[in-house]
């Protein structure tokens, strides 16, 4: 019968627990015997001297608030203590040296901690001290051919033994605390310590060669040493903490570079920062639940997630905000981004290995990616986790070219992708952070291409087609007439389209130079689904593309003009937007919807292409204020960045 994971953590819980209790009571035993050996064997005015030198040196110790670091000759004193006094002595210098360490944390100071931390430094030096004694003996001799060496050897066996016990001890104890091997902690936060404990190691075997004289000597000759030690320690760490608030400052500028290199590409790719934010976030957050735990590799993860798509830079913005689909020639344009966005921040050169994930985040388990086609475990692991956020963020947010999807429906696609174009290991992490189950349904995975993997293909021979004879276009303009408002002249077109096309809606937007937006201006009444924003701004939604760019657009999905809070009960679904263009500029658009997906053909656009350009000199007319060229140039078609 397997236990549940909650059962597994309050296991090791109390496992903790008692393992933190035991390293307790162990050490306050070896310190009550310490203390009770200290009181029978009087150690003098010396050792004293060398508690206050320890004492004095914990106070000081030099921390830098730029850096988890700090300085402290106290481990010199301890150390000394130990191998001139004893182990008693040692065990007590060393535990009141971590009270006063304990008193000058401000954070998780509780009783069990500090009890725990004065244990185990003095239950570390009294077994490291008795091992040396055991070793060496209780004299100095120095004389012999290999005296100096065996003193040598014996000094570097009680430093290790120190060293091992005080961070193994903690180590453990902090694996406990956090559910992670203690191999890894030991490795990441206690390895590098060796170089303090060693040098505590010479430096009280250069007392023990002096203690060739008298020891209070020795003690009081070494007491200008920790002043000295401290003024040259402070000097140093003053400048080191001055470079430091200088590189903050020169990373704050990289980071503010590298926000506002985002922003750019968030407002030309027609997307939120907020996208970006939570695309950055979500990546961290699923690297660390794959166990993702080097500063650098997290560092790299965060600028990738903002910086993935800076390449789009570099596309036209009629492809890259295309509501329609995308020809093959496009896709390939589009395809370029990854490629130049990993040969701009290359130039850069970031700190952390960017470049590689933003070439990478476009390439597909199974090898069918892009640029360079590479599958599996070659795939950087930062650009296999953003291929996956990305997508999902992507999918739940509106893109010119679709609107929303539910996170059910997103996760489905996520899913249906798993061992194709992602990572199945990513995708099951991913699924866990979100506590869904991965579930393929049994559908044709969605196509590669971006923007026409949600798109409908034109279809050419609808049911609707229209004739495009000489009559059609002399029958448009008798029914037109002379209209005397743009209400009027909608209206006329409306009872035309609708003879003509298979469309259930029509709308006429006219541009209005005031506030930057199309409003409409004209609207089909009574149809249960007219609900349409009033106003657009330019470049928003699907006409709001049309009126910027020029372009029509054929087929793209009708929901994206309509209000968020309709979408889900409006049957419309497809739409096609023809721009009216007077003087080169798009001054209006004709925006017909059908309910049927696919619903306009080739015949349909030439058609209202037609009819655009016959009523763009009316129209124009009938708002000859409203209908001023356009003043938003930076969205045309021959944009290049």
């Amino acid at each position: 019968m397997s236990s549940s994971p909650r059962d597994k953590s309050q296991a090791v819980d109390r496992r903790a627990r008692a393992y933190v209790l035991a390293t307790i009571t162990v050490g306050m035993a070896i310190l009550f015997y310490a203390a009770v050996d200290l009181a029978r064997h009087q150690v003098g005015v010396s050792w004293m001297l060398l508690l206050a030198l320890t004492v004095l040196s914990g106070w000081a110790t030099l921390r830098n608030p730029a850096m988890p670091i700090s300085f402290s000759i106290s481990d010199i004193f301890i150390m000394a203590a130990g191998l001139l006094f004893g182990p008693s002595a040692g065990a007590v210098t060393a535990a009141l040296d971590a009270l006063v360490l304990s008193s000058r944390l401000t954070s998780n100071r509780t009783v069990e901690r500090v009890l725990f931390n004065v244990a185990t430094p003095a239950l570390a030096m009294w077994v490291a001290t008795q091992i040396f004694f055991l070793l060496h003996g209780h004299g100095l001799p120095l004389e012999g051919p290999w005296s100096a060496v065996r003193l040598l050897a014996v000094l570097c066996v009680f430093g290790f033994i120190d060293f091992g016990l005080n961070t193994g001890i903690v180590a453990m104890a902090v694996s406990f605390e956090r559910k992670v091997p203690v191999t890894t902690i030991w490795r990441e936060h206690f390895l590098t310590l060796w170089v303090s404990y060693f040098g505590g190691v010479f430096g009280a075997m250069l007392l023990l060669v002096l203690t060739k004289s008298s020891r209070l000597d020795v003690v009081l000759l070494i007491v200008p040493l920790p002043v000295i030690l401290y003024i040259t320690f402070r000097h140093a760490v003053g400048r080191a903490t001055d470079q430091i608030d200088h590189l903050a400052k020169v990373n704050r500028v990289y980071v503010g570079a590298i926000e506002a290199l985002a922003h750019a590409v968030d407002a030309k790719d027609e997307v939120t920062h907020d996208h970006t934010r939570r695309v950055q976030d979500q990546a961290v957050t699923l690297a660390r639940a794959l166990g993702a735990d080097e500063e650098g590799e997290i560092q790299a993860i965060k600028a990738a997630s903002l910086l993935h798509d800076v390449g789009k830079l570099a596309i036209p913005e009629h492809i890259l905000n295309k509501p329609g689909r995308l020809t093959p020639a496009e896709y390939d344009i589009m395809k370029r981004h990854a490629a130049i966005g990993a040969d701009i921040l290359s130039v850069i050169g970031l700190p952390f290995a960017v470049a590689p994930i933003v070439r990478s985040h476009h390439e597909n388990w199974d090898g069918t990616g892009y640029p360079d086609g590479i599958a599996g475990e070659r795939i950087p692991i930062g650009s296999r986790i953003l291929s996956v956020v990305d997508c999902f963020d992507a999918l739940t947010s509106d893109r010119p070219y679709r609107p929303r999807m539910t996170d059910d429906e997103a996760l489905q696609i996520v899913s249906e992708r798993s061992g194709t174009m992602y990572d199945p290991r990513v995708v099951d992490a991913f699924f866990a952070l979100r506590g869904a189950a991965v579930e393929v349904a049994a559908v044709a995975p969605a196509p590669d291409q971006p923007h026409s993997a949600l798109q409908t293909p034109l279809r050419a021979g609808a049911d609707h087609r229209a004739d495009l004879e000489p009559h059609i276009f002399f029958e448009f303009g008798r029914a037109i007439g002379s209209p005397a408002s743009t209400s009027e002249l909608g209206s006329a077109l409306w009872a035309q389209f609708r003879m003509r096309l298979p469309a259930s809606l029509f709308v006429l937007y006219g541009y209005e130079r005031a506030d930057d937006s199309i409003v409409a201006l004209y609207q089909v009444p009574g149809e249960p689904f007219s609900a349409f924003a009033r106003r657009i701004p330019l470049g928003e939604r699907l006409s709001g593309w049309v009126a910027a760019t020029g372009q029509t657009v054929v087929n793209s999905d009708a929901r994206l003009d309509l209000d968020e809070e309709i979408r889900e009960q409006s049957p419309l679904r497809s739409a096609l937007a023809v721009p009216v263009v007077s003087q080169e500029h798009p001054i209006a658009v004709l925006s017909l919807y059908a309910e049927a997906p696919a619903a306009f053909d080739d015949v349909h656009r030439a058609l209202v292409m037609g009819v655009a350009a016959a009523v763009a000199p009316i129209l124009a007319a009938l708002r000859a204020e409203a209908a001023a060229p356009l003043r938003a140039p930076a969205l045309q078609n021959s944009t290049r960045v």
